[in-house]
């Protein structure tokens, strides 16, 4: 089913002539050095590829660049326990559409350091905003989910990276749920990840990054979606051929 509403962020663009970056490292990645504008989906957009490729690197970009914490959380939040951040941020320009510009809610995920955020949101005391039960007495699969059933509201540009990290493959699919509950409530996603269940969800794009930039691919041409199906339907086999005819 097709949505009639206007994307908060329409696409991602990098203009290197808006500053001097003081880490080189992110610009040369292949993915990063090729791109130029990204457009992105009105309603999920998935970033996927190898570890180092660039794909979280370019999210925090677009999180940082678009006012939010680069350990995460909302555009209030104002924190930090270590700059490990790039500055690639400085480069990045988020195309928004006039809704974009006036949304309600936003919200920046990173798996890594989600821990810090639970503790911000504690030190701020906003506990009961966000939650019944603080996100430090639940596992880090359970604050995730609820994060996203009881602190997401929809109608707001949403970017997440590898929420998968903490989440079995049940929850996995409780995550899809939730995120489309939040489609239909007019939420905007942006989610790099490794996981074939995320990424299968229905009316997304994804982008590949690699060794020759970024590429979009359809679900089955995945490199995850094909190991992981292969794996699954001869186990045995692949096992003797990565451990040893002996097993």
């Amino acid at each position: 089913m097709q949505h009639p509403y206007e994307p908060h962020a329409v696409y991602v663009l990098l203009d290197r002539t808006r500053a001097t970056l003081d880490s080189k490292y992110a610009a040369e990645l292949p993915a990063i050095k090729s791109l130029n504008r990204l457009e992105l989906h009105p309603r999920v957009t998935f970033f996927i590829g190898e570890n180092g490729s660039g794909k979280s690197t370019l999210l925090e970009a677009m999180a940082v660049a678009d006012g939010f914490n680069a350990e995460g959380g909302t555009r209030n939040f104002d924190f930090h326990s270590k700059d490990s951040h790039s500055d690639l941020y400085k480069w990045v320009r988020l195309g928004r559409s006039s809704r974009g510009k006036r949304r309600s809610d936003g919200f920046f995920l990173r798996a890594e350091s989600f821990y810090n955020v639970a503790s911000e949101i504690e030190k701020l005391g906003l506990d009961t905003l966000y939650s019944h039960r603080s996100y430090h007495e639940q596992s880090h699969g359970e604050s995730f989910i609820d994060l996203m059933t009881n602190r997401l509201r929809g109608d707001g540009l949403y970017l997440l990276d590898e929420p998968e990290a903490a989440l079995s493959p049940q929850r996995q699919l409780a995550f899809l749920v939730a995120m489309h509950e939040l489609v239909e409530k007019e939420a905007q996603f942006v989610i790099a990840t490794h996981s074939p269940i995320i990424m299968a969800y229905p009316n997304a794009w994804i982008y590949e990054f690699g060794p020759q930039g970024i590429q979009r691919v359809e679900y089955r041409e995945t490199e995850h979606y094909r190991v992981t199906q292969t794996f699954l339907n001869r186990p045995e086999q692949m096992l003797r051929q990565l451990l040893g005819e002996d097993l």
